[in-house]
């Protein structure tokens, strides 16, 4: 993998509408600039991407778990923007077969599905990171997004990968649904 650059970002809510946020929403984000590979031609093999995204799991998993001070993770995310030389299936190689084990191990697990999105833009395009409860997927209080924008990324042969980790949900939740502590962990699900 040709690494060109490596960006966290981290966020914490303390006041919403004038209200205090007790605990802070804290969350974090670490993204990934590499090399595309297969930029400009076509081929059915992309397993190089595939062990690309296992060893992101675990390197943008361990950079935004570091960044909220090895604090315990409520949710995740994942995404990737392609460059205009890529394809959105090299997204979906990066992101879906191998990506998640690594990044449920760097934060002590996940039952549920890791929330993702996946694009094709030019270099200094918003990259949209869904967030999700880590073991109950209709936990409503943390479905939410962290947003990245790399002044210079991706360049047309590029990809970015990026995890998001959240340590609550958002600020001031009130819409009701499952709540954390009715979560049963069986499924994924609820």
């Amino acid at each position: 993998m040709k690494l060109r650059k490596l960006v966290t970002q981290v966020e914490e809510v303390r006041s919403e509408m004038g209200h205090p946020v007790q605990p802070p929403a804290r969350r974090a984000l670490a993204a990934a600039v590499i090399a595309n590979p297969f930029a400009g031609a076509f081929t059915d093999d992309l397993s190089e991407l595939i062990e690309m995204g296992e060893a992101l799991g675990e390197l943008l998993g361990t950079e935004a778990l570091a960044a909220l001070g090895g604090a315990p993770i409520e949710g995740y995310g994942k995404a990737a923007l392609v460059g205009e030389n890529g394809e959105l299936e090299h997204a979906a190689a990066l992101l879906h077969p191998k990506l998640g084990a690594p990044l449920r191990a760097v934060i002590g697990g996940g039952k549920a599905l890791v929330p993702s999105s996946k694009a094709i833009g030019r270099a200094g395009e918003i990259l949209d990171v869904p967030l999700g409860h880590k073991d109950a997927a209709y936990v409503r209080s943390h479905f939410d997004a962290m947003r990245i924008r790399i002044n210079d990324a991706p360049r047309p042969g590029e990809i970015v990968v990026a995890v998001a980790l959240q340590q609550h949900g958002r600020p001031q939740p009130r819409v009701g649904g499952l709540t954390q502590d009715q979560i049963t962990g069986a499924d994924g699900l609820r």
